[in-house]
Order: structure tokens, then C-alpha cells, then sequence
């Protein structure tokens, strides 16, 4: 009978051995991935306080009664509200003492002033600010920048044209407006009909920057997810009816898609209110403006998207772009067009290889808004 007990009390023991550690190496993960509670750091910073001011004490020359405001911060980018005030409340606590025990700030230096105490008062009105934001959001600082990171990653793999087999050549350039990260430019693209057909959406959201980065994101997803799945001239009307259904404010979008056979060369152009396409026929050395007809994605339910045909020979070249590419405030489009196929011009015997980067830069580097431009050539 002992024997019996002692093993099930070392089994009752192992078991709850096994728990504890489960339970803290849970802890530990969920804390660095930013899905647990922030007791670890709130006890952290927590003792920092008494530490500095036992510093500001002992040693004021050297540890400033100001320098509360670092476990604050700190505060302000790891912790919840509700832990941050307690620490407002023992960083409070600690500028009392100081005050008492180094004597009214008249009668020497390296003590408490009114100016410390705003200085400290602002840094904590600030954290707090920040804490209540990533609340809200629900997004921790420590795994906030990954997560952009990765979405921006995502779009630019998103946008990634397919290889092309022998004799064809693509190459695309994208620029967000003022050097951010995010764009309301995008492409999807993807070869469907066993391989054989080549279709390319380059899509315009309304706004620029970050202001349409968001629903340019949700939008590269859901057109990339119809690209393919749905008949050429079914993609657009599904595009517009997705956009309607998200009734945003500022909802509309242009776009233009391209169904490419990379036998023949025959393509079709479908376009949403966006820019024509530019053919550069190798025989005449002209370009040709090549668009379908059809209105803005987003505006009215049942729109009708009329194709642009045509087919690239040995030497042609068909370019697709955005309006920030062309227009500017003081640029009319018919203008910026001419200024963009002049300066194509010069890639004709230079070869295309690295061309849509640098004609971004030649037509559009200093222009406030999202440029998007895209290359097809058919190798002579």
C-alpha cells in the first residue's frame, strides 16, 4: 500500500510538473508573439522605477530625476492601458519621494522641477496615446512592423509576372507616391489555358500611397483569386460587382486586362475607364494607342466591357501604365503620352531590357502619385 501511494504521488507530482512547464513555455511564446498578456514586461519596467529613483537619491548628479520618463515610454510600446497607468501611477509615486527627499528645487540643482514633471506628464500622455491605438487596433508593436512587412511582401510577390517561354520578354516597374511602401497601383498576372494564354490585370484604386494601400491589398487578393478561375470577358464584371459590394465611400477603381496568346500573338485588351495601351509595330516604328471600351470598376452594377483586339509581331512591343505616369497637374495625358513613347523610343535599338524602370524615372520620377508600368515584347 505505501508503495502504491509513493508512485501515484510522484505521478500526481510529474503531472503537474508537466503542466507548469507547458503553461510556461505557452506563456513565453504567446508573450513574443505578441498574443499574451505583458505581466513579464509591466514587472519589468515596474522595478525600474524605485531602481532610478534609489539613482536620483543617492547619486543626482549623475541620475536625473527626468529619467522616469524611460520606463515610461518603454511603457507606452509594450504595455496595455490598464498596466500603463499603473505604472504612471508608481513613476508618480517615485517623483514625489524624489521631490521630498532632495528638498524644494530652489534651493540647488539635480532636483525636482515643474519642468520635469511636464516633461514626464507629456511623455506619459504620449504612451498612453500609443498604447490605447495598438488596443484598438489589436496589432502589438513587437509583431506590428513584421506584419506590414509581410504584407508588402506578399504584394510584391502577388504582382509577380509568370515566365514567358522563348521569344517573349516582360518586365514591370512600380513606384507608391512619395517613396512609401504600399501603392494603389498593382498587377496580378497569371499563364492559364494550360499555359498557353497569358492575362495580366493592372488595376488603378482612387487615391495614392497609403490612402489606397489598404484597398488596393484587398483588392490584389480577390482579383487574383478571379484571375483564371472565370472566363476572360467574365473577369471584369466579376471585379466590378465585387467592388460594389463593398460600398466603400471612395470605392471606384480603373483597370485593364490583357488576354495575351503567346503562340499566335493575338490579344485582346479589356479596359474599366483605365489609359489605352501603347503597340509598338517594329515594321512603321509608330505606336498605336489600343483600348477596349467600358466604365469606371465600382460605379453601377450590369456594365458592359467592349475588347480591343490585335496581335504582336516579331518586334512589337505592347506597354500598359498607369495615370500617374502620364498626368500631372500641369501635363495634360495627350502630352504625357507623347513625352512617354519618346523617350521608348530610345529603347528600340538599345534593347528593353531594364526599360520600364528607367522610363519611370525619365517621365515620372518626381511626380507625387502611384506609377505603374508594364512591358510586353515579342523577340524579332
Amino acid at each position: 500500500m505505501a508503495g502504491a501511494r509513493v508512485e501515484t504521488l510522484l505521478a500526481r507530482m510529474r503531472m503537474r510538473s508537466h503542466r507548469g512547464r507547458t503553461a510556461l513555455r505557452k506563456s513565453a511564446v504567446d508573450y513574443f508573439r505578441g498574443d499574451a498578456s505583458d505581466w513579464l514586461a509591466f514587472i519589468g519596467l515596474l522595478l525600474t522605477v524605485p531602481a532610478i529613483a534609489c539613482g536620483t537619491i543617492m547619486l543626482p548628479v549623475w541620475f536625473s530625476p527626468a529619467a522616469l520618463v524611460l520606463p515610461i515610454v518603454a511603457g507606452g510600446l509594450l504595455l496595455r492601458p490598464a498596466s500603463l497607468l499603473a505604472l504612471y501611477a508608481a513613476s508618480a509615486t517615485a517623483l514625489i519621494v524624489e521631490a521630498v527627499v532632495l528638498g524644494p528645487y530652489t534651493q540647488g540643482p539635480a532636483r525636482v522641477t515643474p519642468g520635469t514633471v511636464l516633461v514626464v506628464a507629456a511623455c506619459g500622455f504620449f504612451g498612453l496615446v500609443i498604447a490605447q491605438f495598438r488596443s484598438r487596433v489589436g496589432v502589438p508593436w513587437r509583431r506590428g512592423g513584421t506584419m506590414l512587412f509581410d504584407l508588402r511582401e506578399r504584394i510584391r510577390v502577388q504582382s509577380k509576372l509568370p515566365a514567358l517561354p522563348r521569344g517573349w520578354h516582360r518586365e514591370m516597374a512600380l513606384r507608391p507616391a512619395g517613396g512609401q511602401s504600399f501603392s494603389g497601383d498593382f498587377v496580378v498576372a497569371a499563364r492559364t489555358n494550360g499555359g498557353r494564354t497569358l492575362e495580366i490585370v493592372l488595376t488603378d484604386v482612387s487615391g495614392k500611397g497609403m490612402e489606397a494601400g489598404s484597398r488596393a491589398l484587398l483588392l490584389s487578393g480577390a482579383f487574383g483569386g478571379l484571375l483564371g478561375a472565370l472566363p476572360p470577358h467574365g473577369f471584369l464584371p466579376a471585379a466590378n460587382g465585387y467592388l460594389l459590394r463593398q460600398d466603400w465611400d471612395e470605392g471606384f477603381a480603373t483597370s485593364i486586362h490583357l488576354v495575351l496568346d503567346l503562340e499566335t500573338g493575338d490579344y485582346e485588351l479589356l479596359s474599366a475607364g483605365h489609359l489605352p495601351a501603347l503597340q509598338l509595330c517594329a515594321g512603321t516604328g509608330r505606336w498605336q494607342e489600343k483600348s477596349g471600351e467600358g466604365p469606371l470598376l465600382g460605379v453601377y452594377d450590369g456594365a458592359e466591357f467592349t475588347p480591343a483586339r490585335g496581335n504582336l509581331r516579331r518586334g512589337d512591343v505592347l506597354m500598359l501604365f498607369t495615370d500617374g505616369l502620364v498626368e500631372t497637374a500641369d501635363r495634360e495625358i495627350s502630352e504625357g503620352i507623347d513625352r512617354l513613347t519618346g523617350e521608348a523610343d530610345r529603347y528600340v535599338s538599345a534593347g528593353w531590357e531594364g526599360a520600364a524602370w528607367h522610363l519611370i524615372e525619365k517621365v515620372a520620377k518626381d511626380v507625387n502619385d502611384d506609377r505603374a508600368l508594364l512591358l510586353i515584347r515579342r523577340s524579332p
